[in-house]
């Protein structure tokens, strides 16, 4: 679980740099201050934690399901973005209403990266022992301040395609929704094998899936049947 977990901490970190690479270099900086922040004013938070704590919450099936919900609602909000800014980004006579979604996905910060930082400083406190916390957690703050906005700039000049990196980023997102599946299960089966078939079931489900698809594909011939009639 705790490879899970690491490998879900490293791309929620490369997500965040590939969407702050489509914002304004003002937005990218003030998103690193606001993260430097967060991590200089968390320590007295971060020294309350202890390693049985971490390992207590990583075999809690309830917490970890928790996490993969909040996980799969954020990687929906950046895979919308996705979508939504292959459709509508590249135009400039968009209605309010589209510009002002495109916006909300577009400036939405991953709030799982501010988890991911105050993850990486309680590991630090507990790796330097007897160095002061304040310390500790305004050097990461420094840190994170001068690399947020490097790693943005490699990312923009390692891809320059604003496309490629757009579907790194919904890649990426679907990765992770399939680790945070992972980290739900948590060496659990989700679903009691059977070893009997409802045939009756199977053959419904059959027949609405084939319903459902001659009713698709009779909407369809009468769309471009008015279509061309109006051309």
């Amino acid at each position: 679980m705790q490879t899970v977990v690491l490998a879900l901490m490293l791309l929620v970190s490369v997500g965040f740099m590939l969407k702050q690479s489509f914002l304004p270099w003002k937005w990218t900086l003030g998103m690193a201050l606001v993260a430097a922040l967060w991590v200089g004013f968390s320590w007295p938070l971060a020294i309350e934690q202890s390693k049985t704590q971490i390992a207590d919450w990583l075999a809690n099936p309830t917490l970890m399901a928790d996490t993969a919900v909040l996980l799969t609602i954020e990687v929906a909000l950046q895979m919308a973005f996705c979508v939504v800014e292959a459709t509508y980004g590249g135009l400039t006579d968009l209605q309010k209403r589209k510009r002002l979604l495109l916006n909300m996905l577009r400036y939405f910060p991953s709030l799982l990266f501010f988890v991911v930082l105050f993850s990486l400083l309680v590991t630090l406190i507990f790796a330097l022992p007897g160095v002061s916390f304040p310390l500790i957690a305004w050097s990461l703050a420094g840190a994170v301040l001068l690399l947020v906005p490097a790693f943005v700039w490699l990312l923009r000049w390692l891809l320059p395609e604003t496309d490629l990196r757009l579907e790194l980023l919904f890649l990426l997102n679907a990765l992770m929704a399939a680790l945070g599946i992972v980290a739900t299960v948590n060496g659990r089966t989700a679903v009691e094998g059977f070893d009997s078939v409802s045939w009756d079931a199977l053959a419904g489900l059959f027949g609405m899936t084939l319903a459902f698809a001659l009713v698709g594909f009779a909407l369809r011939k009468i769309i471009r049947r008015k279509h061309e009639k109006r051309i």
